[in-house]
């Protein structure tokens, strides 16, 4: 016995893992951008120091 006809359970379980995929997706960009700005950003303490000036 086929499933040919999708159940409606389908369509609330495709929509609820897109959703879950969405909300997965910004997390890891949110916590991608945070580490590049930490990575990237300079300390105020080191800004007059001579290893900026190299």
């Amino acid at each position: 016995m086929a499933i040919t006809k999708l159940h409606e359970i389908h369509r609330r379980r495709k929509s609820r893992n897109v959703g879950l995929g969405l909300v997965l997706a910004v997390f890891v960009v949110l916590i991608l951008g945070l580490t590049m700005v930490k990575v990237t950003t300079t300390p105020i303490s080191n800004i007059g120091s001579a290893e900026a000036h190299n």
